[in-house]
């Protein structure tokens, strides 16, 4: 929560409480005409149905920017289907954003939508700037009256405003921060969009600890009092403090380029030794940080825990012999290999590994005589779930105890198990060393907070093993193709989960290379070495 200065509303007339700014007045380009009114139909009136054609979206449209443009809150929320929820935000442009002018430009109409442009000029406290962007609208038949109406959505107003959150400006509440890398690189949202949500995240925590004083700033406010506020102009620089990340400037330029091939894409990289974050990006860059955050089953690349809990046990070697056939039926549950494919009785565990063998896997699991066998692994040593403080708010991932087909599904990745990418690279960081490291994307000494730990390693033996079943499935198996760019000691495992309702599954890799472990997610994508391998070996290449 920042501070602002306030505004009431008195018989319908903004009157200003605070600041002692002058109420400007709003211009809009529209191409000649005038704004109309809201229509009143008599009650013998037809009530048109069907979408509206070209000239209501062209006059609904039209009219709704110019009261919105006019300041006139009250008659461009009767333009929209929701008079409720859009007039305070309407009215809030000029009374708590502080906007005292906005010139609207529309653009043509593709279909019932139409694009605009708006460039406002935002002033408070004696300070001025000009503020532009663009939205779209969209023009809908009203249930009710058959009117042409624009659906009300909070993104008319600006882009990124979501439900139940506010456009502000004001007196910023943290001092603003200069991020740097663990070299000393500055690293700002321009250059790295995908940092955009995480930078906030810090400001919000640590401004006050890094030394520097407030600015004056126009801000979305988040409904949800745990999420970070969003910075969309300043007016005025306060004094930013320096806060040191634990990122690299070099590897988060790398995956920053490498989400964009694709929509829907999340990536991490960790350094296996320290825990350290390297880089963490998103396509979209803006909003939800999915990378960190989300909760998606993450297919074959749990392997390598299965696989950690299964050489513990003894249950397998790397060397040894493994069965794979085409499926496999455990307490009334089947599942099967890609294409129903099969191995040669002889084949070793590793192969199984490389080769991604679902049922090697989950015909085990009566050998284990526990079904929370996996959980426990998770837990003990993996530090899934134990309450992570990496600095900013993450998901540490979840393997719930189950029972039957359910817990046999988690043994590859899909049930009701749930990761992100910072999950995954941290459960690979902890396969390459044996050890788990609470990953943190800022120095533990920056506040002294608690880091999770897990109860006990891996051994030598299991983490050797581990480590020559990654390295087996980036040379010759699933993951080579992928993995061919990358150099040094390399390993990989793939993974593909499935989806209720989507054509296609997602995509999953996760690799290291040296002393750098990453994971790659990408929705729809398909086979993880087709769409996530290529991102998780661009930023392992950089890093």
């Amino acid at each position: 929560m920042r501070s602002g200065a306030k505004v009431a509303v008195v018989g319908g007339v903004f009157v200003l409480v605070a600041g002692g700014l002058g109420y400007g007045v709003y211009e809009v380009v529209l191409g000649g005409g005038e704004a109309g009114g809201t229509e009143t139909a008599s009650a013998s009136a037809e009530v048109r149905t069907g979408p509206p054609d070209k000239d209501e979206i062209r006059e609904t449209a039209k009219d709704f920017l110019a009261a919105w443009a006019s300041g006139d809150a009250s008659a461009a929320a009767l333009l929209t289907n929701n008079e409720a929820a859009s007039e305070p935000l309407l009215a809030g442009y000029a009374a708590e954003a502080h906007v005292t002018k906005a010139v609207i430009t529309p653009g043509p109409a593709v279909g019932a939508k139409v694009p605009y442009t708006v460039k406002a000029t935002v002033s408070y406290e004696g300070k001025t700037k000009p503020w532009s962007y663009s939205s779209e609208l969209t023009v809908v038949r009203g249930l009710t009256t058959g009117k042409a109406l624009v659906d009300w959505q909070p993104t008319l107003i600006h882009p990124q405003l979501t439900e139940g959150a506010a456009l502000r400006t004001g007196e910023s509440s943290t001092a603003a921060i200069e991020a740097v890398d663990h070299n000393g690189k500055v690293l700002d949202k321009e250059k790295y969009p995908s940092l955009g949500p995480i930078l906030d995240s810090l400001r919000e925590k640590y401004g006050d600890k890094a030394g520097g004083s407030p600015g004056i700033e126009t801000w979305i406010e988040q409904a949800d009092e745990q999420q970070p506020d969003t910075t969309l102009l300043t007016l005025a620089e306060g004094k930013p403090g320096k806060l040191q990340t634990t990122l690299d400037a070099d590897a988060q330029a790398a995956a920053e380029k490498a989400v964009k091939q694709f929509s829907g894409a999340s990536v991490v990289a960790v350094r296996p030794s320290t825990g350290s974050i390297r880089a963490v990006a998103n396509n979209p860059a803006t909003g939800f940080n999915a990378a960190m955050q989300g909760t998606q089953a993450p297919g074959s690349t749990l392997k390598i825990m299965t696989a950690a809990m299964l050489l513990e046990k003894g249950l397998v070697s790397a060397n040894g012999s493994a069965e794979c056939p085409r499926e496999v039926m455990y307490q009334g549950r089947t599942f099967h290999n890609l294409d129903h494919f099969e191995l040669p009785a002889s084949s070793s565990f590793t192969t199984s590994f490389a080769r991604s063998c679902n049922t090697a896997f989950i015909k085990l699991i009566d050998d284990t005589k526990n079904d929370s066998a996996l959980p426990e692994e998770a837990r003990e040593v993996f530090g899934i779930g134990l309450d992570w403080k990496t600095g900013i708010t993450s998901f540490d991932g979840k393997v719930p105890d189950e029972t039957g087909g359910e817990a046999a599904a988690q043994y590859i990745g899909q049930g009701t198990v749930q990761m992100n990418a910072l999950n995954i690279a941290s459960i690979t960081a902890t396969a390459r060393t044996g050890t788990f490291r609470q990953p943190v994307i800022v120095p533990q000494s920056l506040d002294d907070r608690q880091l999770a730990t897990a109860s006990r390693s891996l051994s030598q033996n299991v983490t050797r093993q581990l480590n020559d079943m990654m390295r087996a499935t980036a040379s010759w198996g699933t993951g080579k193709s992928a993995m061919a760019p990358v150099g040094g000691d390399k390993g990989a495992k793939t993974g593909s989960a499935e989806v209720d309702g989507q054509g296609k599954s997602n995509s999953w890799f996760t690799g290291f290379s040296n002393d750098l472990a990453a994971a790659a997610v990408v929705q729809s994508g398909g086979h993880g070495g087709d769409a996530a391998g290529p991102v998780v070996a661009a930023v392992l290449s950089a890093g």
